[in-house]
């Protein structure tokens, strides 16, 4: 479209909104994970805790469990968020899309945070 024909012209800034929605998605991963990792690990120290005040071991709790799942909630909500911006990405008009543009950056990123998000999840559930 054109300005003359009626149309809107070509404006990048669309691109660039959804390239920053994506951003947010990852921050809002990256925050999860790092939340359900530091649930995690809260248990392993609550029971060291109690091991050196001398007392008997306890029963692991639900906490790595509750850890494991909150990392497994950024994953999705990464995962989710990167294919929303690949699917809007591919039905914007090519005038749209700033030239020189990278598509491939921003999903490498979400992906090794996907697959970096799923390691930590078997890490914790051992």
């Amino acid at each position: 479209m054109t300005p003359s024909d009626g149309g809107l012209p070509p404006d990048p800034r669309v691109y660039f909104a959804a390239e920053r929605t994506l951003l947010a998605w990852i921050r809002t991963g990256i925050a999860i994970m790092a939340f359900g990792f530091v649930v995690a690990r809260f248990g392993l120290f609550l029971r060291l805790m109690r091991l050196q005040a001398g007392g008997t071991a306890p029963e692991p709790s639900v906490s790595p469990y509750l850890g494991a799942g909150l990392v497994l909630l950024g994953v999705v909500a990464t995962a989710l968020g990167t294919l929303e911006y690949r699917r809007y990405c591919r039905q914007l008009p090519a005038a749209d899309l700033p030239t020189p543009h990278a598509t491939l950056l921003p999903l490498l990123l979400a992906a090794s945070l996907v697959g970096a998000g799923l390691v930590l999840v078997v890490a914790l559930l051992r």
